[in-house]
């Protein structure tokens, strides 16, 4: 199917039906109800899953298949950004053209940062991304300030003049970004008792282009051109013996996976408007490699589910405070309630990262493959019960 092996199309199945019965998965809860908390299933939050998901699975084609560490994927991410808005403001508001331009630039920018950083390998070549990120970031804060804005970051404004489209609407508000009519921030409303369920078109659009972009991430893992990255990581220094130079396969890699980032950075913007320079930060850089090395490195489906569970944390568990959590102890004596709360308070709230941090530690410890590691090992577990419960249940020959 597509192209691609039963065990590939069944990966690619079960992704898109999680991605699709979002909004039922992630609300398991009843709305009201004290782990109403703990719900995901609203458009904003879905939507950075699906769009980091993209993000990493881009930055997965350069680390997991070449070994090549960058540190600064966010330079890319922000331009995609920047160009994306910059379409709505000269242009239309059509999401499709600004994404267009976000990939395109993003890849033409990837192309010159990688030539340059590809010169080196290891941690200077890291060292070499992280610089022309941060050179990014610092441009975008002060001399490019006419095209980035600055500080305050680029925005859509009234007086934009748009070719194809409205500078303003009939009541004189800014338009909104939409696809040929379609808005981006529509969402429909299902009531199902206690439930809420949320279906958002931005978020089914962004789900869309996720899929694609991992349908296209699992034909580079099985071609020639992904077995060649992988002997690159494998053995550089042999391949080059061989006769092949690698250097064309690990600057298409970079290009590709600065398209992927580009494009990420364009679905940000068309889900919300606005381009800042924090994009770029270094900070950003560092949060893709934790995605995808703490998913699972080198792994299709690893990069995905890394993403989903940081954001998932750092949209979660830091709203959780000592309110919330003196309403769920409510029930122990109250000196008991206070102790239990003031252990719990250092990780909760703005100290999530912490929580994070040690989830990350035990990840890299016990799991060096990641959250695909551990679902192996369960499911290697579960093989093993259901064989050793069956040779039981085996009658012996007579």
């Amino acid at each position: 199917m597509f192209g691609l092996d039963r065990k590939d199309t069944s990966l690619l199945i079960v992704v898109a039906a999680l991605t699709l019965l979002a909004p039922f998965l992630l609300n398991p809860f009843p709305e009201g109800s004290s782990l109403a908390q703990f719900n995901a299933g609203y458009p904003d939050l879905m939507q950075r899953f699906v769009i980091f998901g993209i993000f990493a699975i881009g930055f997965n084609i350069l680390f997991g298949l070449t070994g090549y560490l960058s540190f600064g994927h966010a330079a890319f991410l922000g331009v995609g950004s920047y160009s994306a808005v910059w379409m709505f403001k000269l242009l239309s508001m059509n999401v499709i053209p600004a994404i267009i331009l976000a990939v395109i630039v993003s890849g033409l920018f990837a192309v010159v940062i990688g030539y340059v950083s590809l010169r080196r390998s290891g941690i200077y070549f890291s060292i070499l991304t992280l610089a022309f990120a941060q050179m990014s970031f610092a441009l975008a804060y002060s001399v490019l300030t006419p095209i980035t804005n600055g500080e305050t970051g680029l925005q859509i404004t009234l007086n934009d003049p748009r070719i194809l489209g409205i500078s303003q609407t009939a009541q004189g508000g800014i338009p909104v970004t939409n696809i040929f009519g379609l808005e981006m921030r529509s969402t429909y409303q299902m009531d199902l008792g206690p439930w809420l369920f949320q279906f958002n078109a931005g978020y089914y659009l962004c789900a869309a282009i996720m899929l694609v972009a991992f349908y296209v991430a699992i034909r580079i893992f099985r071609s020639p051109f992904g077995l060649t990255l992988r002997a690159v990581k494998s053995n550089q220094q042999r391949l080059n013996y061989t006769g092949m130079n690698a250097k064309p396969y690990t600057l298409a890699a970079f290009v590709i996976s600065g398209m992927y980032a580009g494009l990420a950075g364009g679905l940000m913007a068309s889900m919300d408007p606005l381009a800042g320079a924090e994009r770029m930060q270094w900070t950003a850089s560092g949060e893709v490699v934790l995605m995808t090395i703490l998913g699972g490195a080198g792994t299709l489906i690893g990069p995905i589910l890394g993403a989903g569970f940081i954001k998932y944390f750092e949209n979660i568990f830091s709203k959780i405070n000592d309110n919330v959590l003196h309403g769920w102890f409510s029930f122990l004596p109250d000196g008991l309630e206070d102790f239990i709360v003031g252990i719990l308070h250092p990780f909760i709230g703005k100290g999530w990262h912490l929580t994070l941090g040690i989830l990350f530690m035990l990840v890299v410890i016990f799991l060096p493959g990641g959250l695909v590691e551990g679902g192996q090992r369960i499911a290697r577990w579960l093989k093993r019960g259901k064989a050793s419960k069956s040779s039981q249940n085996t009658n012996p020959a007579e």
